[in-house]
């Protein structure tokens, strides 16, 4: 059976559960059959409407907490393009027949995000398992264990919402941290490149919007022309990024002084020797002398910079790879290679999480660059750099920390 024979919207009234559709903007976009039947609403009764509107607090409840637990639950969606769960929750509805009167209900809700186009949330999933007939005695009234039991189970549930509701916020706090952190130690400025160069950071989901990988551009002493590098931090987090600006700085320091890029990742693989945390950390640093339209490299276990020249062809330059920067305990010089390019190549920099998926050999994510990277060659870095992108990151958003660096040669 192909896609298009299946109606979708006859199996989504059909789905064995409560399920709702809600905008951004928290309006009901559509219920299916049992979400009218649990709710004993009509359809014109919900659909177009605010979600709050239909179902707002029994106003009789002072300590009435479903709307506002809801609420936040479907805003932590929105704003993160991820699944949440909630905790047992007490939402009172009004009875349909009789305005006025509130029917005590418990649910399990679940929320979870439908990606648009553009990759941002264009519905929330909403579907809630009614418990409320678990919260009474079997074969009757409430009994006294039932009460007890229902008490409980309300007490623990609105435990778990307040220690959610301050993780939450230990965790806006660790993220403002993260930010300043990130705005810190990777730069802003592209030195002598100006607008031949474009780079991008993305973090993986979840990951407080700062990560271990890092990017530096820096100018190299005696007019020798610019230092190029991307690096990789095991982990993801402030932990990582404290360790990723510890390391870029370093480098950076080193590269300007360095005879080529072989020395600079030499005194890098020393100082990460003693970094904690700087185990299996990767690094890639490019020497690019304009003037003489040469590339000089060294990789410490990174991925290698993709050279696409002008007329298309793509040259993969990997050719002084050396193990990552703390593999040995007493480092030996590592390699480096040379190549040349003329006027209009492109020169990419990346960290794995561009090229690396789970269950797929690697050489098909480096394929997909090589790929991505000569039918946008023409482009200008910032326009390629989101076309590189927009085609390699998955639209639900990356489980891997990406850097990318485009320069314009």
């Amino acid at each position: 059976m192909s896609d298009t024979s299946i109606d979708y919207a006859a199996v989504f009234q059909a789905l064995p559960g409560v399920v709702a559709l809600v905008t951004p903007d928290l309006v009901f976009a559509d219920v299916n059959e049992e979400f009218l039947g649990v709710s004993g609403r009509r359809r014109e009764e919900i659909v177009g409407r605010y979600f709050f509107d239909v179902f707002p607090d029994n106003p009789n409840d002072r300590a009435a907490t479903g709307m506002r637990n809801l609420a936040a639950s479907l805003r932590r969606v929105l704003d993160t393009g991820e699944r949440d769960a909630m905790a047992l929750q007490r939402y009172d509805v009004e009875d349909p027949e009789r305005p006025g009167e509130w029917q005590v209900r418990y649910w399990s809700p679940v929320n979870a995000p439908v990606l648009g186009p553009d990759g941002k949330v264009a519905l929330v999933v909403h579907r809630v398992e009614e418990v409320t007939e678990l919260m009474r005695a079997r074969g009757g009234p409430r009994g006294s264990r039932a009460r007890v039991l229902e008490a409980e189970l309300y007490t623990r549930a609105r435990e778990i919402q307040e220690f959610n509701e301050r993780l939450r916020q230990a965790h806006a706090r660790e993220r403002e941290v993260a930010l300043a952190l990130q705005e810190a130690m990777l730069p802003v400025s592209r030195q002598s490149l100006h607008d031949r160069a474009a780079v991008r950071y993305r973090p993986a989901v979840g990951a407080l919007n700062v990560c271990g990988d890092w990017y530096d551009l820096v100018d190299l002493v005696g007019g020798r022309g610019v230092g190029v590098s991307v690096g990789d931090v095991v982990g993801h987090g402030l932990g990582a990024a404290c360790v990723m600006g510890q390391l870029r700085s370093a480098l950076s320091a080193a590269s300007r002084v360095a005879e080529g890029p072989a020395q600079a990742l030499d005194v890098l693989g020393r100082y990460a020797n003693v970094i904690e945390g700087a185990e299996s950390a990767t690094a890639v640093t490019t020497f690019i002398d304009f003037e003489h339209g040469r590339i000089t490299y060294s990789s410490a276990g990174h991925p290698p910079p993709m050279l696409v020249h002008a007329d298309g062809r793509v040259e993969c330059l990997d050719k002084a790879t050396d193990p990552p920067l703390d593999a040995r305990p007493d480092p030996i010089p590592r390699p480096q290679a040379t190549t040349t390019f003329g006027a209009g190549a492109t020169l990419a920099l990346y960290t794995d999480g561009l090229v690396e998926r789970r269950h797929e050999d690697v050489d098909i994510g480096l394929a997909r660059l090589a790929d991505s990277l000569t039918r946008h060659r023409e482009e200008d870095p910032e326009t390629l750099a989101d076309a590189v992108l927009a085609e390699l990151l998955p639209t639900s958003g990356a489980t891997d920390d990406t850097a990318l660096v485009i320069v314009r040669l």
